[in-house]
This record gives structure tokens, C-alpha cells and sequence, in this order.
């Protein structure tokens, strides 16, 4: 299953250490998402991660970024969801609802669908899925390895996803909530996060 991240919609102190700490612990993308933030404000941030980093980071917002750094790619929403003209590379999207992944699926590397759980980060914001559903959206091939689960994942949810046929699920609030705590506690529990990602119980 891919492990994927996003970041806190706003910056804080110590952010670019801990993203470094992420990369180390074998995340397979960074989505880079702050809503309120400048350009200048992202240029920043990317200006202090290696070439490696980079090809793994997925931004929100500031699409013309592409073209300045050899990001991974852009991802699609309700705020941004034109492809910049010139623009050819990889493309992810957010889906609500399982036609929004039937519809967008051909065109997107992946999807996130959200939300799967109730969310940790964001207060009030329920799932919109039942089991029954989920299920019957894995046994008919809807969701597959193409589709990210998103909101309210911890590493307990993980089997859970498995059964559902997930290629993946993303993390914010479960990530954020290490991003406060001291730094060999904060590796421990990536490490912890990673096995359960690999399977290496």
C-alpha cells in the first residue's frame, strides 16, 4: 500500500525537519497543501527539499511550481481543477463520491476518496461511506490500486482498507499529531506507521 502524507495547511516551526524525517521514513509521496499560504511561501518550503524529495512531492496549489522544480506532480480539487496548458505530467485528484472515481479514473495517476473515516483533522467531517458500500465498490472493481483512501486513517484502519482493495491511504491528522512530539518519539512512531504500511508486523 503506498503511504502518502499531507502537509499541515499552514507552517509551522521545525516543519522542513520533520518532512525530512517523513522522507527518511519511506512516505511514497508529499502532497503539499496550504490553502492560505504565497507562493513565496511554497517556493521556500521547496527550496530546502533535496532533488529526491522533490520528485516525490505533489502540490495543491501554485501549479506554475512545476515548471521552477522536478515535482512529482499536481493535484486537482474543487479549488484547483484546471491542468495548466503546457502541462503534461502526473495527476492526482480528490473524489467524493465513487462516480467521481468511475469518471476521473483514466486521467489520474490516482484518487484520493474522502471521506473514508471520520476525520481526525478536521472537526465534524464524517464519513460518507458505509461498509456495505465500500464493499460492494472493492467486489465490483471500482476502487482498486488507483484509489487513495483519505480521512480518519490510522495505522488500526489499515486491514481494513486491505479488504476494501485500497492501493493506499493518506495521512494528515495522524501525522500531525507526531509532528509535536519530540524527535526519537516522532521516529519511532513513522517507523511504526511504516511496518504497518509493508506489512512487517
Amino acid at each position: 500500500m503506498k503511504w502518502i502524507t499531507i502537509t499541515s495547511p499552514s507552517f509551522f516551526d521545525g516543519e522542513t525537519c520533520f518532512l525530512h524525517r517523513l522522507f527518511d521514513a519511506g512516505i511514497d509521496t508529499l502532497h503539499l497543501r496550504k490553502p492560505a499560504s504565497s507562493l513565496e511561501d511554497c517556493r521556500r518550503l521547496l527550496d530546502k527539499l533535496s532533488q529526491e524529495e522533490l520528485s516525490k512531492t505533489i502540490i495543491h496549489d501554485f501549479f506554475e511550481l512545476t515548471f521552477d522544480y522536478p515535482l512529482k506532480g499536481i493535484h486537482l480539487n474543487s479549488r484547483n481543477n484546471i491542468i495548466p496548458v503546457d502541462y503534461h505530467g502526473y495527476v492526482s485528484r480528490s473524489c467524493h463520491s465513487l462516480k467521481e472515481v468511475v469518471q476521473y479514473k483514466p486521467y489520474c495517476g490516482y484518487m484520493f476518496l474522502s471521506p473514508i473515516f471520520d476525520s481526525i483533522s478536521k472537526q465534524g467531517y464524517l464519513s460518507t461511506f458505509s461498509e456495505t458500500t465500500l464493499d460492494d465498490a472493492a467486489s465490483q472493481g471500482v476502487i482498486d490500486d488507483k484509489v487513495i483512501a483519505l480521512g480518519g486513517v490510522d495505522i488500526e484502519k489499515l486491514p481494513l482498507l486491505r479488504i476494501w482493495h485500497f492501493g493506499g491511504a493518506a495521512m494528515l491528522g495522524g501525522i500531525l499529531k507526531i509532528a509535536s512530539l519530540p524527535v526519537a518519539q516522532q521516529q519511532h512512531k513513522l517507523l511504526e506507521i511504516y511496518n504497518a504500511f509493508h506489512n512487517n508486523f
